[in-house]
């Protein structure tokens, strides 16, 4: 067998990087100031170690364009190269002098680079790049290194004064928007932020070399943290309160989460957690190291542990990932708990802007879900607030149906059902309010991992069989007036809807529009996934209350059928009325028949 080594042609390899290298051409800007950083800290690394022990001066990284010239320079006063590295490092495509470096200092520094390739991103946006380079090593020459996109390349001396490089950029013409002072800005605002070197454009310092997230919690004050939100967000509203991430076993990572005001809203400003790698701006799409539910929160997040690819531009899922997203959920969870233990009055406040949040974590995260099950909270419409625990407790004594399952009752509307939630309390049930988005998806969660837990809405049937049980109360109607009854209301009634008669109290309406829950939950799935059934008409249940007087007395003493008929469409149209469904014509005919009433 002939074995042999895969060549790559140099003059193949420039149109790849050119085109291919990276997702967008602005990242250039971020690698070649990145690569300036590194420069830096391995100076400085190198004074700590004692082998440069000349003065190190002002450090700051320039960015400087020259709209006559049509250049772009990034200027640092770091390590600088020799003839012998420039050499070495520019003409070996990714061939990284920070891999080598960081083998060398790896206790030491914290060197951005690892490919080797960003310096070639400054080819996407330039027609030609030179280096004009002086070494920090005593009796070192300046250097100059210069190619305009080819294999071909040159290197002369120069007078280079001071220690460090420049990378100037003569920025081609279909890149001139990088020679616009606001777009740099832009570039830099966004990729540059919080570099741990001072960033200088327009003679301004306009980077924070030191994050808070970087350093000591026990240092920090409540102040600190909510400054550095503003730094993040300024036009933001003020977080509720945030998590201080700090670990370094057996991986790398720091941070802080703020939690924002969610209230009832799961599109609220995603993608507003930002990845660093040592300060370097990776990404806002954080899909593959957060949990879905926890890309509502706000804040940052920097590891040099997370893999990256190439261009530093998409996660790669590995074991890292995997115990950094179980950490994160953890986190989380202990907060919320800890929160919870702490001052539950103040917890309940803000459960309203936090409890979507919550909920969508224990619908989407098992893990975070037997956590959350601790210190997630139910609101009745009492305002009183229950754990899930405490909530099956206090329902356990009187809603308890017939074969032993536990019921919650709810509203998500309680001024449209009013008139039930009375109703209701006149059984002594207990009503919870649940008007945010996932409320449905959440009670049907914890109907699956609550042992015998089941919720009806609170319009779902009449107050006596909302919870089934054994008790039955007797109509004062014969079998026959009954059907007498069903029939001219059947009469009436309009596609959707079924006529049934119940022995209610006389003090119940005498007619009740109810919308039986496994109907309604089943219609509301097919309109959430574009479902047919969402065109057909809402189905709904027309009880009869046998045992009113206007049923039992006034309809069938009315007289002919025509004005059993009469008396049955209009207490028909009171329970429409009553649920918010009687509308256009039919509702304009009911106020007239009613002003009729009054001549």
């Amino acid at each position: 067998m002939q074995r042999g080594n895969i060549s790559v042609q140099a003059e193949n390899i420039f149109p790849i990087i050119k085109k291919f290298l990276y997702s967008d051409q602005e990242i250039f800007l971020r690698e070649l100031v990145s690569n300036a950083v590194d420069a830096t800290s391995k100076l400085k690394t190198l004074a700590r170690k004692g082998v440069f022990n000349g003065e190190l001066g002002d450090t700051a990284i320039e960015v400087i364009i020259d709209e006559a010239a049509k250049t772009l320079t990034i200027r640092d006063r770091g390590i600088g190269m020799t003839e012998e590295e420039v050499n070495k490092y520019l003409n070996q495509v990714a061939f990284s002098s920070a891999t080598e470096f960081l083998e060398k200092y790896k206790e030491e520094s914290s060197i951005i680079g690892h490919f080797g390739l960003g310096f070639y991103s400054a080819f996407m946006v330039a027609d030609k790049v030179e280096v004009k380079t002086l070494s920090y090593q005593d009796e070192s020459e300046g250097v100059t290194w210069s190619c305009d996109g080819n294999p071909e390349y040159g290197i002369e001396a120069n007078d280079k004064a001071g220690r460090g490089t420049d990378i100037v950029l003569y920025i081609s013409e279909d890149s001139s928007e990088f020679l616009e002072k606001a777009r740099i800005e832009e570039l830099l605002e966004k990729y540059c932020k919080f570099l741990p070197v001072e960033i200088k454009f327009n003679d301004e310092i306009i980077n924070n070399p030191e994050p808070i997230w970087k350093k000591n919690p026990v240092d920090l004050t409540d102040e600190d943290y909510q400054d550095f939100y503003k730094e993040l967000h300024p036009n933001g509203e003020p977080p509720l309160f945030w998590i201080h991430l700090n670990i370094d076993h057996p991986f790398n990572l720091t941070g802080i989460l703020y939690f924002p005001e969610l209230k009832n809203s799961l599109e609220l400003q995603r993608n507003k957690i930002q990845l660093y790698c040592n300060q370097v701006y990776v990404t806002d799409d954080l899909r593959e190291i957060v949990p879905e539910f926890l890309t509502l929160l706000h804040g940052v997040i920097d590891s040099p542990d997370i893999p990256l690819n190439v261009s530093r531009s998409y996660l790669q899922s590995d074991r890292n990932v995997r115990q950094i997203r179980n950490y994160i959920t953890r986190k989380v969870a202990d907060k919320l708990h800890d929160l919870f233990k702490t001052d539950r009055e103040d917890y309940q406040v803000k459960w309203n802007n936090i409890g979507t949040l919550v909920k969508y974590g224990m619908i989407s995260e098992e893990k975070f879900n037997d956590k959350a099950m601790k210190f997630a909270l139910l609101k009745n419409l009492d305002n009183e607030y229950f754990t899930i625990e405490e909530y099956t407790a206090k329902i356990g004594v009187n809603q308890k149906d017939k074969n032993d399952r536990l019921i919650g009752i709810y509203s998500n509307s309680p001024l449209e059902h009013h008139s039930f939630i009375e109703a209701a309390k006149a059984y002594s049930y207990d009503v919870l309010e649940t008007d945010t988005v996932i409320d449905n998806h959440f009670m049907q969660h914890l109907e699956t991992n609550v042992d015998k837990l089941s919720f009806t809405r609170v319009d779902a049937s009449t107050a006596d069989k909302l919870i089934e049980k054994d008790e039955t109360r007797e109509s004062v109607l014969s079998e026959a007036e009954q059907n007498t009854v069903k029939t001219v209301f059947e009469g009436q009634v309009g596609a959707g809807a079924s006529v049934v008669l119940e022995a209610l109290s006389p003090e119940d309406q005498p007619v009740i529009i109810t919308k039986p829950e496994f109907m309604r939950r089943m219609r509301e799935m097919s309109v959430m996934q574009g479902m047919t059934m969402g065109n057909m008409p809402e189905m709904f249940n027309v009880v009869i209350n046998s045992n009113h007087p206007l049923v039992s007395s006034k309809l069938l003493n009315a007289g002919n059928e025509t004005q059993q008929g009469e008396v049955a469409k209009y207490l028909y149209n009171l329970a429409l009325l009553n649920q918010g469904m009687l509308k256009g014509a039919d509702l304009s005919a009911f106020i007239n028949r009613s002003l009729g009433f009054l001549n």
